[in-house]
């Protein structure tokens, strides 16, 4: 596998350093790991459910909407179709909240850091409002990703949102927040988590998981997330991933913190197709 990526582990810990609406875990939020997830295939529909409680127990809902990039980002959360093959509308009101979002995250210093550095290998505009295009253009410009010619996804919606495909498959729906408030609604059924490496289990402060569920009628056999981070976090590590990218599929290892990752982003022409950490010791998805 890939050697460590020293240049990008020191700037994402930067950002990890500096990400202060970054919730802490056991006092923002409290997760309920419980058993740990069967086997399964993607596509089965009937699975062993070694969680009979939600995975996150608590999130302090005040505090999510007192910050600015949270609570502009769970605005996007409802924009969406989640069936691929369905063409995306997009309303006048969401191009305002995709706008709100970004503004509000490039008032960050996670933001920040990004662009900085993406100034130094010439990757992103100086000025800002360029800046926020391009970071438009390869979060929320629509594409098809079934082949055809329906626009009906866009990196947002895959990675944060999630989608199904045919009612079979979960693609994408790597964030914690649209996993605790599809859990609170009761769309989401948690598994249960997936170990890594010379790990016996998760800990309840662990803010990378691995973990089995179903959604909308599909199971995700394992699915990995951030956990307790900011939008803004994740979308800086993915867009910088994004804009370093030569191939279609990328896969940096990274350490970030006491977690080793491997970051696999992958491209749909100048979009973002699908990003989401790799704990290193599972197996990927």
């Amino acid at each position: 596998r890939k050697a460590l990526n020293h240049e990008l582990s020191k700037l994402f810990n930067e950002m990890w350093d500096v990400d202060v609406n970054r919730l802490v875990p056991g006092k923002d939020y409290t997760i309920d790991l419980q058993g740990k997830a069967g086997a399964v295939q993607q596509g089965d529909s009937a699975v062993q459910d070694n969680a009979v409680r939600h995975l996150f127990h608590n999130v302090n809902e005040e505090r999510l909407k007192s910050i600015k990039t949270f609570a502009t980002f769970i605005s996007l959360l409802d924009n969406y179709e989640t069936s691929t093959g369905v063409a995306e509308v997009v309303t006048p009101e969401e191009i305002i909240e995709n706008n709100c979002f970004l503004d509000a995250i490039l008032e960050t210093k996670v933001m920040k850091l990004a662009h900085k550095y993406l100034l130094k290998k010439n990757l992103a505009k100086p000025n800002l409002a360029d800046f926020k295009g391009q970071l438009y253009d390869i979060w929320f410009q629509l594409y098809a990703r079934e082949g055809g010619d329906r626009p009906d996804s866009c990196g947002f919606e895959h990675v944060f949102v999630g989608e199904t495909r045919r009612g079979k498959q979960i693609l994408g729906l790597h964030n914690w927040v649209q996993f605790y408030l599809q859990e609170k609604h009761n769309q989401i059924d948690y598994k249960g988590y997936v170990t890594r490496k010379n790990k016996t289990r998760p800990d309840k402060d662990d803010q990378v998981l691995s973990i089995q569920f179903s959604w909308k009628g599909s199971v995700k056999p394992i699915g990995s997330s951030f956990i307790g981070v900011s939008p803004e976090f994740e979308f800086a590590l993915y867009t910088v991933i994004f804009l370093l990218a030569e191939e279609r599929v990328t896969r940096e290892i990274v350490k970030i913190e006491e977690y080793e990752l491997e970051m696999v982003v992958c491209r749909h022409g100048n979009h973002i197709g699908t990003a989401y950490p790799v704990l290193l010791g599972t197996s990927s998805e």
